[in-house]
């Protein structure tokens, strides 16, 4: 069930009604319809699947309470790594046991006659870096006595599913979310108003951009060879925005839809193509995860508070098990080390906290030296995009020769629209303009007039009538 489906469009009112007219007045109740939604939710994927999200949360419920009665370190211990050898190991079957297989074979083919046939026929449970990601944080929160076990197996159950976040985050901290769902929540219309709005400007980004860039994108990189320099240059840069809105609108629609329920997750982007250099877009882009790996890998092995060697072994290790987590592919293992590579010359000048305010703060125009940093993180991170989108290191290797090839300053042989440049072009005045705001659409009553605010509400809706595609089209994050 996509968030672009009919199905959704159907599914969420029912919840909300249900959740709100008959069950407000019963938290537990209210609890159980939302794990009762998630799971349907889910299974409109693949049911079988639902198996494992049961297992993470009564295997890390489980350990969450026997962590509240440990009175050795030992045990303790033992009992963490008995959620994360679960978590991980689960993870580990499903998303790379054929990759590790596979790329064995290949470095050592000898072991085919030995070992034969290893690799094994599965599917990958769709959001499952996720949840996994997810409900691993509320044991190693409980282990550091951050968080005290809770015994509200609803509640904690509810944590794990909730739907609008389950397949492709926000990746939520229990320190943030469980507590939620242990207390009463009363009906408030102006931020359900917020997120109806934050669900509004999701949708157009998936739609009315991501989804059209597609169309460019999957042509341009699965025709490379017969294009010149010049149109492989505006297929990575519409990939830039393709996964930009299709990720940052997915989690736009996640976050309005949990604020329906009387929910604040955590915001995901904050405007990172704005950025200065490549430390600031990383504190900008998918920042539950970032934020993951900082406070569970980067901080844990001594972050930047240690030798000169152990900085750069720090930033390898957090970046290329980043580009790991995204997919299991070499690709994403190249891409997560060229990000590193990038990174690594600010943390080790101590300059990767540089960039903490707004850019052109109180202004409306940045600066000449602004525009060149923004211009060559947007580079430098269209670089790294290629391994991100190609399907394989040749081709993501055979790409970039042909992009810098003479046929670079040649006329495109792929032109986008010019209806669809233009609207691209008022989207990202639109973004630079409300880069101070959590979404786009985070309008105060005081600034615009209501008629000016509901033309606005309708003619996006009235363009996305117009112009979407009939066919729903899945979020790219989806698989990983």
């Amino acid at each position: 069930m996509f968030f672009n489906s009919f199905e959704y469009a159907v599914f969420l009112p029912v919840v909300f009604l249900i959740y709100w007219f008959i069950l407000r007045e019963n938290l537990k109740l209210q609890n159980i319809w939302i794990i009762a939604a998630s799971y349907f939710f889910y299974a409109c994927w693949d049911v079988r699947f639902l198996s494992l999200i049961v297992i993470s949360s009564t295997v890390d419920y489980s350990v969450g309470l026997a962590l509240g009665r440990a009175t050795t370190c030992l045990r303790r211990k033992l009992l963490l790594w008995i959620s994360i050898l679960t978590n991980l190991g689960i993870l580990g079957i499903f998303k790379y046991y054929n990759f590790f297989i596979d790329s064995l074979l290949h470095l050592t083919p000898g072991l085919q006659d030995i070992l034969g046939h290893t690799t094994l026929n599965i599917v990958l449970p769709v959001g499952i870096s996720f949840y996994t990601f997810q409900t691993l944080s509320y044991t190693i929160d409980v282990y550091k006595g951050k968080l005290q076990p809770t015994k509200d197996i609803v509640a904690f159950f509810a944590f794990v599913s909730f739907f609008p976040q389950l397949v492709a985050g926000p990746i939520e901290r229990a320190t943030n979310l469980l507590h939620q769902f242990s207390h009463k929540r009363q009906f408030d219309y102006e931020k359900a108003a917020d997120g109806m709005r934050q669900i509004l400007w999701g949708l157009f980004k998936k739609t009315m951009i991501a989804d059209i860039c597609a169309v460019y994108v999957d042509d341009i990189f699965s025709n490379w060879t017969g294009y010149s320099g010049s149109t492989l240059l505006i297929g990575v840069v519409l990939f830039a925005v393709q996964i930009y809105c299709d990720f940052s609108g997915y989690s736009d629609i996640a976050i309005g839809t949990a604020r329906l329920f009387g929910f604040n997750l955590m915001r995901n982007f904050a405007y990172p193509y704005f950025s200065r250099d490549i430390a600031e877009f990383w504190r900008r882009w998918h920042i539950s995860l970032s934020t993951w790996f900082r406070d569970y890998l980067y901080i844990p092995l001594g972050g930047s508070r240690v030798s000169f060697g152990k900085k750069i072994r720090n930033v390898f290790i957090v970046f290329i098990l980043s580009g790991l987590w995204h997919g299991a592919n070499w690709t994403f293992v190249f891409w997560g080390l060229i990000n590193a590579l990038f990174f690594l010359p600010l943390i080790l000048a101590g300059k990767n906290r540089t960039h903490t305010d707004l850019p052109a703060e109180g202004r409306m125009f940045p600066g000449l030296r602004e525009c060149f940093q923004i211009s060559g993180t947007f580079f430098i991170t269209n670089i790294a995009w290629i391994f991100f989108r190609a399907n394989d290191l040749n081709h993501a290797f055979g790409y970039l020769k042909r992009l810098f090839s003479i046929s670079l300053f040649s006329r495109p042989d792929v032109i986008p629209l010019t209806s669809f440049l233009a609207t691209l072009g008022i989207f990202i005045i639109i973004e630079w303009i409300q880069r101070e705001k959590n979404h786009v659409l985070e309008i105060e009553h005081f600034a615009l007039p209501k008629v000016i605010r509901w033309s606005i509400y309708s003619l996006l809706i009235c363009v996305m009538g117009v112009g979407m595609r009939t066919t729903e089209t899945a979020f790219i994050y989806f698989q990983f």
